[in-house]
This record gives C-alpha cells, sequence and structure tokens, in this order.
C-alpha cells in the first residue's frame, strides 16, 4: 500500500475533522427540526392544512437550547477527553524509571520523526495492545498494556509505537475524538429516550397523556437515525486510518515485517478486560472488543489483511 505522505494525511484529517464539526450539528438541527414538523406540524384542523408555521416556531424557540446542550456536551467531552479515556481503559503514567526501555524506544523514533516526545501511558493487563489519544502536543499520549511491553521484542515493540506515533503524527487521533464526542450525543439521547419509554409509559397512559408518548416515540427515531448516520460516518473515516499508520510504521521504523510479527502476535490476545465501550475500543492497533458484538460492525480492517500488506513493502 502506497503511503500518501505525512503533509497530505495532515490536510485531509485536518479537513475531515472540520467537516465533522459542520456536518454533526447539522444532523442534530435537522433531526430537530424533523421532530416538530412530525409533532406539530400536524394538518390542521380548521382550515386541514398543514401547520408548517407553527412547527417552525416551535423549532426556532428550540434553537438556542438545542445549540448550547450540544456545545457545552462537545466542549466537556472535548476537554475533559484524557480523563474520559484513562478512566476508561484503566490506563495511568509510566514513569521512566519504570521502564527505561521504552522511553527510549519511544525518544529515538520522535527525535528520527522530529516529533515532540508524547506522554507514555501503561495499562496492567497482560493482554496485547495499545493506542494513541490527545488533541494537541500537551496531552498527546501513547499507551501500551503491560503484557504488549513484556512480550514483544525490540524491533516489534518499536514498530507498535511507530504504528501510534503516526497517529498522532497524522492528526487522526484528533478526528477520532471529534466523532467519538458527536457519535456519544446521540448514544446518550437514544439511551436516555428508551428509557423514558420504557419506564414513564405506563405513568403517561394512566394519566391518558398519550402525546407525550407519541412524542418520546418520535423522538427516539430520530435519535437512532441520528446515532445511525454517524455510525456510519464514523465507520468512514475508522479503517483506512490503521493502514496508514501501518505504512506510516513501515516508513518510520524501515522494518515493516517487524510489525506484521507484532500485530500477529496482538491478534491472538488483544482483549482488553477494562475496556466495554466501542467508542473507546476504536483507539486502539486491535480492537479488544473484536470478539464480541463489535466485530460486527469493526472500526477495524482485518489484521490478516493489514500483516499481508505489510509483508508486501
Amino acid at each position: 500500500m502506497k503511503y500518501t505522505g505525512i503533509q497530505t494525511q495532515k490536510r485531509v484529517n485536518n479537513f475531515k475533522s472540520t467537516l465533522l464539526l459542520v456536518l454533526f450539528p447539522c444532523i442534530i438541527l435537522l433531526l430537530v427540526w424533523i421532530f416538530f414538523q412530525v409533532l406539530y406540524g400536524q394538518f390542521d384542523h380548521s382550515y386541514n392544512y398543514p401547520n408548517t408555521a407553527n412547527a417552525n416556531t416551535m423549532f426556532l424557540e428550540a434553537l438556542p437550547w438545542v445549540i448550547g446542550i450540544c456545545l457545552i456536551w462537545f466542549l466537556i467531552a472535548y476537554f475533559a477527553n484524557t480523563t474520559i479515556i484513562n478512566l476508561s481503559t484503566g490506563s495511568h503514567p509510566l514513569e521512566r524509571r519504570d521502564n527505561k526501555r521504552v522511553y527510549n524506544l519511544v525518544e529515538n523514533l520522535c527525535i528520527a520523526s522530529n516529533m515532540s516526545m508524547p506522554k507514555i501511558n501503561i495499562i496492567d493487563d497482560d493482554s496485547l495492545n495499545a493506542f494513541a489519544s490527545g488533541i494537541n502536543k500537551k496531552t498527546f499520549t501513547v499507551t501500551l498494556s503491560r503484557g504488549i511491553i513484556n512480550k514483544l521484542n525490540d524491533q516489534e515493540l518499536e514498530g507498535v509505537i511507530a504504528h501510534e506515533l503516526t497517529h498522532i503524527r497524522n492528526r487522526d487521533v484528533k478526528l477520532l475524538i471529534v466523532s467519538i464526542v458527536f457519535v456519544g450525543i446521540f448514544s446518550f439521547l437514544t439511551q436516555m429516550l428508551f428509557r423514558s419509554l420504557l419506564y414513564g409509559g405506563h405513568r403517561r397512559s394512566s394519566n391518558n397523556k398519550g402525546g407525550g408518548a407519541v412524542a418520546v416515540i418520535i423522538a427516539l427515531v430520530l435519535a437512532v437515525v441520528g446515532y445511525c448516520i454517524t455510525i456510519m460516518m464514523r465507520f468512514a473515516i475508522s479503517r483506512k486510518r490503521e493502514y496508514m499508520a501501518d505504512a506510516g510504521s513501515a516508513e518510520m521504523t524501515k522494518n515493516p515485517l517487524a510489525l506484521a510479527s507484532a500485530l500477529r502476535k496482538i491478534s491472538a490476545d488483544s482483549r482488553i478486560e477494562a475496556v466495554t465501550q466501542k467508542d473507546v475500543a476504536q483507539l486502539f492497533i486491535d480492537n479488544p472488543l473484536k470478539k464480541g458484538i463489535a466485530g460486527l460492525f469493526s472500526t477495524h480492517p482485518p489484521i490478516e489483511k493489514r500483516i499481508k500488506i505489510l509483508e508486501q513493502f
């Protein structure tokens, strides 16, 4: 697989990040508008025509609240992503005195690639996996499991670290975090509305307030639609990045077979016990939830195909 170039990939990912920042709010506003059209834009019984003016008025009144809530959600998730990821993966800082070998490998690759040294975290799990995270130089982090540190030789571990550094260098991590934040909005809304319908249905029916149930059902359907749309958009940007990072690692280390060997070992045992969320799982070099339901809608290309491409370099 031909590598398209660092600067080109940076520009492409920066463009995608900007596009996502524009498209996701537009999708949210469109679905909110449809909600009011369906709920309040029904036929006026007096004149027998759709009361779209009433629906548009309701939409404009709700618009500042929708934008405000989404903006607050985005800002909190965007700037708190490091803490959220650490809590979701059980990772914590790895000190230089605890593992000089890892620090030497990372520093040598950063010096050779003219990159700033990222933070290094560790997950206390004997399985083999790794990921990169962060949105800027202050938060860029390479996280390694204890298993991948102990079970890979220097060349293999160097290939994995180079893969993660390529994600940072290409701005993949920033793009993924933006997509995760917006998908999380629809995921939260879907769960909240479903629980409202499930646990509040009896109370509404006993009070003969069927209109409330209808509103919740409409909102739930639209939230599911929004979730599916954003998931498909996320999948569209997720798979190719792994191929690009593999190619970047081969370019950085000049040893593609070492990464191929590492991927073969990782694929045999990549399950990190602390990871239960699909959104966080897509950050890893190999999806730690691939053996479960997440495998049906994988954000990663088949690892066998990645190995085959690396062996052809």
